[in-house]
């Protein structure tokens, strides 16, 4: 495992850590055994980042990471988020009584006297406009409520709208090789204010992984089955908001670049960290072994220039004219 520095925290941080959205149940069906033996993997593995949300599970990831901390001794760190409980979702709910509320309740689900960091959830973008919210915030660290707070953003505007607040320890965005935008601009601005920067949703919703088919299909409970155009939330969460067949065909054209001895997830998650303003990637797993198989990608040799211009090629081809201009 490799490790990176989380912004200006001073976290030494592994460079592929865990996203816990799929052990919420989201994704299909889970149960609490098996995620449970998956994060003890995790941390066997060397990550040492869990990032978390008040709304995965309606809190079951959250109670969850609580398990883990109590049955491991060594030190990780939790991060989660909060605002996305709000209903409606609007700019007016991240108000002091909402975001006090939400963190009171991840205080309780993740028996702790401090959340390490707190991200706002996706708010609507108004919110980044709005420097009432980050006093709120501000003021939850003088109360010693959290330590940190950072952002989880949907469009490259929101990020660097949000990196303008002195306190914004770190940025949540989708970057992978369907979403390329972030490294344009706000990758070197988020550098420049030493903002961490964990690169979301980093295989396209497993679309990256190389294992699905036109045939494949997902449960109801799974977003990929219920918000491929944004019927539920962003459609950009969603494969990346690229059209399915569309970034079926475009894993084909990737596939032959795969490094051989690794398998497609390992060679996207590694395309990432090529970059190094990228703190850490946060892939998803529900068993032991895809963890295992996404924390051997932090050591795989660096992607030949050739490879990463073939990469950039295959992305104009297929898929910027999908997703570039709307995140």
């Amino acid at each position: 495992m490799q490790y990176r520095t989380f912004g200006r925290t001073g976290w030494q941080v592994s460079t592929i850590s865990f996203g816990a959205w799929a052990i919420g149940g989201d994704w299909g069906s889970v149960s609490d055994e098996e995620s449970l033996a998956t994060l003890h993997s995790a941390l066997d593995q060397g990550i040492n980042l869990f990032d978390t949300a008040d709304v995965y599970g309606d809190g079951r990831s959250e109670r969850l990471m609580a398990r883990l901390r109590k049955e491991r001794s060594e030190p990780f760190h939790i991060i989660t988020k909060a605002g996305r409980r709000l209903n409606p979702h609007v700019a007016s709910g991240y108000n002091r009584q909402n975001l006090t509320a939400f963190v009171e309740r991840s205080l309780k689900n993740l028996n702790t006297d401090c959340l390490e960091l707190v991200q706002l959830h996706c708010p609507p973008t108004e919110v980044y406009y709005t420097p009432e919210v980050f006093e709120v915030l501000d003021d939850l660290v003088r109360q010693g409520k959290i330590q940190y707070y950072g952002v989880s953003v949907e469009k490259v505007e929101e990020a660097l709208k949000a990196i303008e607040y002195p306190q914004v320890q770190s940025v949540q965005i989708i970057y992978n090789i369907f979403r390329q935008r972030p490294a344009e601009l706000f990758f070197r601005e988020a550098q420049r204010r030493q903002v961490a920067i964990l690169a979301r949703v980093p295989l396209a919703s497993g679309l990256l992984t190389g294992k699905f088919t036109p045939q494949s299909s997902f449960e109801s409970s799974d977003h990929r089955n219920y918000n491929r155009h944004g019927e539920s939330f962003d459609r950009g969460e969603t494969f990346s908001g690229v059209d399915y067949e569309t970034g079926l065909a475009a894993v084909e054209a990737l596939r032959p670049l795969v490094p051989q001895g690794a398998s497609m997830a390992q060679f996207a998650l590694r395309w990432i960290l090529m970059d190094q303003a990228v703190t850490c990637a946060i892939p998803g797993a529900k068993r032991p072994s895809q963890v295992e198989q996404n924390a051997a990608a932090a050591d795989l040799p660096e992607l030949p220039a050739e490879t990463m211009q073939t990469i950039r090629a295959i992305y104009d081809q297929y898929i910027r004219a999908q997703v570039h201009h709307r995140w």
